[in-house]
């Protein structure tokens, strides 16, 4: 049986935790909280500031804590708040993380669209002088 891109999303929503910008903020404010930005360098133009930024194409060996590779800022036992564009990518990042022991994950229900819509900040990449 096979399953469209849709369907796949509507799925790994259905098995996660998805928080709204308001509560991402709150949570922010008041713990250790990893945002992770798993969109590609080139959407990388703005985005949530102080976000570590993983593209979705190698997101499981930064976040295998046995991988040469692996991002210290990813640690299985701390939140996580997942984030690409719109909320889809997110939520199939957010599910793997979920698979590979990440006891705290969560997606930002729509994205960083989502945050720029609630007036939140971004911050601007600028290219080195």
């Amino acid at each position: 049986m096979t399953k469209s891109a849709k369907e796949m999303v509507v799925e790994a929503i259905a098995q996660i935790e998805t928080v709204s910008p308001k509560e991402a903020v709150e949570e922010m404010a008041s713990g250790d909280v990893v945002l992770l930005d798993i969109r590609e360098p080139t959407e990388w133009e703005s985005y949530i500031g102080g976000a570590v930024q993983v593209p979705r194409g190698i997101l499981e060996s930064a976040a295998d804590p046995t991988s040469p590779t692996h991002r210290p800022e990813l640690n299985p036992s701390g939140r996580v708040i997942v984030y690409c564009r719109s909320g889809a990518r997110a939520a199939l990042a957010t599910l793997t993380l979920k698979t590979m022991g990440y006891e705290k994950v969560a997606n930002l229900g729509g994205g960083i669209n989502a945050w720029k819509e609630a007036g939140l900040p971004v911050s601007e990449h600028h290219e080195d002088i």
